[in-house]
């Protein structure tokens, strides 16, 4: 029935107080089922974002998968040209877009230096005493997470203590290698994290000013950039800076959720690449190389030129 006579005005619809459709009551039973199945729902949601957090976050400290190539491979370098091992390979983060920027780049620096030759893999196979002897340099290029079994560590190890360099790029630093030669030796510094908020941010790179002159004969000048900056719990020990940013003129917090212990930098002055001598050889690292665009910045291109030629002269 309806009861619009009495109203005082006409009502803009009409009011019905006949029943629903029966198909479109929800009753408790139907309520309790709708409530059970979205729980179910948000709780799988949960399960699985979780799951898949805990799964990056183990890629990024540890590596995973984690396997380890053993067979030699074909070698035939020309005898007269200083031959430069890039070894990209990752278990831990891939910095990809990175990754393929640098080998462009060094394949037009070995364009421009005839004289080089590059050879590029990312199977470890190679690391062996016998065939790293041929290189001059060996570049690991953000290579993140365990990328070499024990013996071909101490392959690389007596490499660099009987006189030749190894190189690391951005990611090479972090600490996912597990590996306590390479960090005392490479670095110098464990790594803490890099900032997030922002992620890339624009900074000046300074010529260190004390550094020796062998290393200041070639080290280009200043020059920006925009990039991750990677921030160390302490100064590299044992090394000679080669260039550096002001670390109070970016924001080095790391901080993420529940993660509050982020929030601190190395301090106004912040190393961005140095050199360690290991016995014979030298050790050369440079935090910058996680974003592409890093490698189109030519000071940047001629910081990785020089530092090529220093280590096979």
């Amino acid at each position: 029935m309806i009861f619009t006579s009495l109203l005082p005005f006409k009502p803009i619809c009409n009011f019905s107080l006949e029943p629903l459709p029966c198909g479109l009551i929800l009753n408790k039973k139907t309520l309790k089922k709708f409530f059970k199945i979205l729980g179910w729902t948000l709780l799988t949601f949960v399960v699985l974002l979780f799951a898949a957090g805990s799964l990056f976050i183990y890629k990024v400290k540890n590596g995973f998968p984690v396997s380890y190539e053993t067979e030699k491979p074909a070698l035939s370098i020309p005898a007269e040209k200083p031959a430069i091992l890039l070894f990209s390979k990752t278990t831990g983060f891939r910095h990809g877009e990175s990754i393929d920027a640098s080998s462009l780049t060094l394949r037009e620096l070995c364009h421009k230096n005839p004289s080089w030759y590059l050879y590029e893999t990312e199977a470890g196979g190679i690391f062996n005493p016998e065939q790293l002897a041929q290189f001059e340099v060996v570049i690991f290029n953000n290579s993140t997470g365990r990328v070499l079994d024990d013996e071909q560590q101490k392959a690389l190890e007596k490499y660099v203590e009987n006189g030749g360099t190894l190189m690391g790029i951005h990611g090479a630093g972090d600490d996912s290698h597990h590996w306590d030669w390479y960090e005392k030796n490479l670095l110098g510094a464990k790594f803490s994290h890099h900032p997030l908020n922002p992620q890339f941010q624009n900074a000046k790179i300074h010529v260190e000013a004390l550094a020796d002159s062998s290393f200041k004969s070639w080290l280009v000048g200043e020059w920006n950039a925009k990039d991750e900056w990677y921030v160390f719990y302490e100064q590299p020990k044992d090394a000679q800076v080669l260039f550096y940013i002001d670390g109070d003129k970016i924001l080095p917090s790391g901080n993420m959720l529940w993660m509050k212990d982020k929030n601190f930098g190395m301090g106004k002055y912040h190393p961005v690449a140095w050199v360690k001598k290991m016995g014979k050889g030298n050790m050369l690292y440079t935090s910058m190389g996680h974003s592409k665009d890093v490698w189109d910045n030519k000071p940047f291109q001629d910081f990785i030129e020089k530092s090529i030629s220093w280590s096979i002269k």
